[in-house]
């Protein structure tokens, strides 16, 4: 764990239980009646979160060309979690009473 000081692991930490918490939170959120679009919201930022955890594996384990994959896992995630959060909030936006 040595590739990495001591802020940066801060910051990666930190980040991830931040996105931890806003999908239980946006999931409560989605409880309300006048919320119920946003269970999907919630369910679309999990690949970001799968994303981000491989990177971490990564680098906890002091970046080693044996588990280069979890990199390419990290970006294919990352592409799925930007695209499932770009639908959900277009679900949202057409199912919104605003919309109407």
């Amino acid at each position: 764990m040595h590739e990495l000081s001591i802020g940066t692991w801060i910051i990666h930490i930190s980040s991830v239980l931040e996105w931890i918490a806003a999908i239980f939170i946006v999931n409560k959120i989605s409880t309300y009646s006048d919320f119920k679009n946003y269970y999907w919201l919630g369910l679309a930022m999990i690949p970001n979160l799968i994303g981000a955890m491989c990177a971490i594996t990564w680098h906890i384990y002091d970046n080693p060309l044996e588990l280069y994959g979890l990199v390419t896992l990290q970006g294919i995630f990352t592409m799925m979690g930007n695209s499932t959060l770009a639908i959900a909030c277009l679900y949202i936006y057409k199912n919104s009473k605003i919309y109407e």
